[in-house]
């Protein structure tokens, strides 16, 4: 009898390791394994994986390196929008998981898989993105997820993989890492409560630098394609370099707190050193060469893009639309931006670019114009709060 096809999203670790093992021998379905490599694994670690997969009993394993795609698809939008979670969280995970739900969906529909798979548990936000991504691009596709489905316990794996001869490292970090392009989430004991922050030791990237170090980081049309005067053909490996120059001196590390998709709210630990240095000069910028309404719509739509990205909403045409106003708004955020990088701290110095508003050809803010006179200010003044006047004129008057 021939065995069902089951494509598994799979990262070597305990739980999917499990799933493999399980799926294959108790359920017995032909599976075939995915790794999503969104910026997290180097060359050695995914063949590590690889070896790990058929040890298990896989019938193929597949790597796609998404690297770019992810940035192509999400980041691209996160950077122009300047989208901070609750003015925080670059988004680290969330956005990483998505990428890794289009590709597993998209792999599972080449592999005419009748079932597919993950390792979510039924505790966090994971379990939502990826089975609503699969249910919008692969519907009729069975779902399957063994931890959640079984309410598994870290106990109960190790106790079932140990039975069947699987060597592994069973023992459990004291904190949990998870690392991608756009940064790494650190979650410990230190996290689980209101109160706690992480300790040094606990940070992936060590601070190794100290003194000053200027960044020049130069956008065209919104994207990076320079860094200290070095040009880059694609976007994630100057996002790759700032991130080689400003995480040794600690800089993007903080505690996030927020609301999950299932309602409960969670702290994480995350640093980002490059999101965080890029998406505040991408901002400065922006502040310089756009009008006060294109910045100020764009926030709102950005907020809310960011908010819908990390309920895993990616799939919404309304993003679709919002993308194609925030790919617009970028015609001018074209120029150099100058960083001082310092330990745990970093400072936008200032801009240089051809579109910049802040002109002294209309003027100098608090000195004096040449595009006005005063009877003209005096003038708009009047008319500019007419209404205003009117309604305390006639408020005052009927009392």
């Amino acid at each position: 009898m021939e065995k069902k096809k089951l494509v598994l999203g799979f990262s070597g670790g305990l739980d999917t390791t499990y799933c493999a093992l399980y799926l294959t021998q108790d359920r017995g379905f032909e599976v075939h394994s995915v790794i999503v490599n969104t910026g997290g694994f180097t060359d050695a670690e995914l063949e590590q994986v690889e070896k790990h997969a058929y040890s298990l009993g896989v019938k193929t394993h597949t790597t796609i390196n998404a690297v770019k795609s992810y940035y192509d698809r999400i980041i691209k939008y996160l950077i122009f929008g300047n989208v901070l979670k609750n003015n925080t969280y670059p988004l680290s995970v969330s956005a990483e998981r998505l990428s890794q739900a289009v590709h597993i969906a998209e792999h599972a529909q080449k592999m005419g898989a009748v079932a597919v798979a993950h390792g979510s548990t039924g505790a966090g936000n994971d379990q939502v993105r990826f089975d609503m991504i699969f249910n919008i691009m692969i519907p009729g596709v069975e779902i399957i997820t063994p931890i959640r489905d079984l309410k598994l316990s870290r106990e109960a794996e190790i106790s079932y993989l140990k039975e069947k001869g699987v060597q592994m490292n069973f023992e459990k970090a004291a904190y949990s890492i998870n690392k991608g392009l756009w940064g790494t989430s650190v979650g410990g004991k230190e996290t689980l409560n209101s109160k706690g922050i992480l300790p040094e030791s606990a940070w992936p990237t060590q601070v190794t630098k100290n003194g000053t170090e200027e960044l020049i980081v130069r956008f065209e049309k919104g994207q990076i394609t320079g860094v200290n005067g070095q040009q880059f053909n694609h976007p994630v490996q100057a996002i790759q370099y700032i991130q080689s120059i400003a995480g040794g001196y600690g800089i993007g590390r903080d505690i996030h707190v927020g609301d999950t998709i299932i309602g409960i709210k969670g702290r994480v630990g995350f640093e980002a050193a490059a999101p965080m240095v890029i998406l505040k000069a991408h901002h400065a910028l922006e502040k310089h060469v756009l009008t006060k309404w294109q910045l100020s719509w764009k926030d709102q739509l950005a907020q809310f893009y960011g908010n819908w990205l990390h309920e895993g909403q990616i799939m919404d045409p309304v993003m679709r639309d919002i993308e194609a106003y925030l790919e617009n708004s970028q015609s001018q955020v074209t120029g150099e931006v100058f960083v001082q990088l310092n330990p745990y701290r970093f400072q936008i110095i200032g801009i240089e670019s051809p579109f910049d508003l802040m002109s002294s050809k209309f003027g100098k803010y608090g000195e004096m114009n040449t595009g006005w006179s005063g009877e003209d200010v005096r003038g708009f003044s009047k008319i500019f709060g007419n209404q205003t006047m009117i309604y305390h004129n006639i408020k005052s008057s009927a009392k």
